[in-house]
């Protein structure tokens, strides 16, 4: 009986995020899908902004208020996602707007977010490399309070770095569901795949909502670009390592957005993380849901990602 009560309290004390969107929607699609993850969608924290492409940012500005409003009102936490990768003055200005929004936590996917955020509570992201325990303390003493750490981690490196999380106060975050992010480049994949450059893109990348598959010789699909962003094929799903993962001490589970039915996904995980289905029936769930990729989990059973274990 203890073991169950300590097992429900732990199941509870379990929140399902919902991270930025990554891809390139059309701005009236993108606020219509946080209205819907608002009124429907079991999560307790959004992570809202532009981490990919600087460019994309004033596309839905107009729409960040009612979007944010709309959350909050609906009882979800929004945290403002910087830019995953720095290299402009524009891109400066951008991630120092973010952070520089008064009474807002913000999570940083990038070192120039780390040094306007130093001292005051923030998220670290999975786009910051935290492997170690060392890495883990610098940012707790720059003020992180959460860490989402990079979804290749095997399940060995993440317990460890759940220890350390747990003497720094720190609360640890993996992302359970969707595409992952493999690789950012200072070039714009998209762009070029339409002999387009960066400065002159046309905002190509609108023409793949969930990222644009990239095939072998052989014609199999391998990856998926976004942008500057390289991507896997393969949808991960961890719906089967929920519990393990509780069990080691992460807290926070991350679903990351794609044009699939993501209100269906959300409840999925959380009737697993509640323990009212198991994860044999929420498989079979996910899987009606059409979902035109495998699913993988091989980084986190420390194999190639792109296998099934």
């Amino acid at each position: 009986m203890q073991r169950q009560i300590q097992e429900q309290a732990q199941a509870r004390a379990s929140e399902l995020t919902l991270g930025p969107v990554l891809f390139n929607w059309e701005p009236e699609r993108w606020r219509d899908f946080y209205f819907g993850i608002a009124d429907e969608a079991p999560v307790t924290t959004v992570y809202l902004g532009e981490a990919i492409c600087f460019k994309r940012a004033p596309l839905f500005r107009d729409h960040v208020d009612a979007v944010a409003e709309r959350l909050a009102a609906a009882g979800k936490t929004v945290v403002r996602s910087t830019l995953s990768e720095v290299m402009s003055a524009q891109e400066r200005s951008l991630v120092a707007e973010v952070c520089a929004e008064p009474a807002v936590m913000v999570e940083a996917n990038d070192g120039s977010a780390l040094l306007h955020l130093r001292g005051r509570p923030h998220h670290v992201g999975p786009f910051i490399n935290v492997y170690n325990e060392r890495t883990m303390a610098v940012l707790a003493r720059g003020g992180a309070c959460a860490i989402c750490l990079p979804p290749e981690m095997p399940a060995e490196a993440i317990a460890a770095l759940c220890i350390e999380a747990a003497t720094l106060g720190v609360t640890i975050e993996t992302q359970v569901f969707g595409r992952l992010s493999l690789a950012l480049s200072a070039r714009c994949y998209h762009a070029r795949a339409h002999d387009r450059n960066k400065d002159s893109c046309q905002f190509i990348c609108k023409q793949d909502p969930d990222g644009l598959t990239l095939r072998t010789l052989e014609d199999q699909p391998f990856l998926v670009i976004n942008g500057i962003q390289t991507m896997s094929y393969d949808y991960l799903n961890l719906i089967g390592e929920l519990a393990d993962l509780q069990r080691i001490g992460v807290r926070r589970f991350r679903l990351s957005p794609h044009s699939c039915d993501m209100v269906a996904v959300a409840a999925t995980f959380r009737d697993v993380l509640d323990e009212r289905i198991d994860a044999g029936e929420a498989t079979q769930r996910l899987d009606a849901l059409g979902i035109a990729a495998p699913f993988s989990n091989g980084f986190y059973h420390g194999k190639a990602g792109h296998l099934w274990n």
